[in-house]
Parts: structure tokens; C-alpha cells; sequence
């Protein structure tokens, strides 16, 4: 018998309405729970403002008010335990290497194929769990 599979906490950083829509609407229909963040300053209060796990966070590169990797160090600190996935349009080798260097899971480039969110998502938490 399959064990079934965990509902996780997911929060979604991105400052596109639509793309945040569609990550979270994909995540919530396979069981997640997810919170929502356009710009990092919601992100970080979201962080700081729940006692509750973020397994998961999904966190756009360039935010308005984010445009480096400090975003990701502020989220890296405010919830060590949580799985970081870097989203972005602008994937240079150096960012892809900073954002690895910083605990980043895994780093993805926009735009992506919804159809494997599920699967990066667990991957992410699952590889945080045995860290």
C-alpha cells in the first residue's frame, strides 16, 4: 500500500499576478496549501508572521522592491528549515550559482512547465528534510 502523499505549506513569491495565480491555483488543486506574496516585503512578513512550517517557498528573482539574491538570505534566516526554489527570467550562471551557495534548492528558469510544480515542490521539501 502507497502511503499518501503529504499536503505541504507552500509560499509563492512572485510579483506577476497571473504567474502567481497559476503556480498557486496548480499547487492548491494537487492539496497545498498555499500563501500568496507580490513583493518581499509581504514575503518577509509572511515569514515572520506565522508560527506555522513553510515547507516550501517558491521565490521570483526580481521582485519591485528585490532585484538580488539579499531576498533569499532574508528567507534562508527567517526559516532555515524551509526548501527555497529561485524563479527567474534572468538565470545567469552567477545567479544560479549565488542562489545555490545561499541554500537554494534548485534554481528555475521562466517560463516553466506547470506540469512538474508538484514534483519540484516535493523534491525541494524532500531534499530539506534530509539536510
Amino acid at each position: 500500500m502507497t502511503e499518501p502523499l503529504s499536503q505541504l505549506r507552500v509560499l509563492v513569491v512572485e510579483d506577476e499576478a497571473l504567474i502567481r495565480w497559476s503556480i498557486a491555483e496548480t499547487l492548491a488543486h494537487r492539496g497545498h496549501t498555499v500563501m500568496e506574496a507580490a513583493t518581499a516585503s509581504t514575503a518577509v512578513q509572511a515569514l515572520a508572521g506565522t508560527k506555522d512550517p513553510i515547507d516550501v517557498v517558491l521565490l521570483d528573482y526580481r521582485l519591485p522592491d528585490s532585484n538580488d539574491l539579499s531576498l533569499l538570505e532574508d528567507v534562508r534566516r527567517l526559516r532555515p528549515q524551509s526548501a527555497v526554489v529561485l524563479m527567474t527570467a534572468y538565470g545567469t550562471p552567477e545567479v544560479t550559482r549565488g542562489a545555490l551557495e545561499r541554500g537554494a534548492y534548485r534554481v528555475v528558469n521562466k517560463p516553466f512547465d506547470m506540469h512538474g510544480l508538484d514534483s519540484l515542490v516535493r523534491d525541494a521539501y524532500a531534499s530539506a528534510r534530509r539536510h
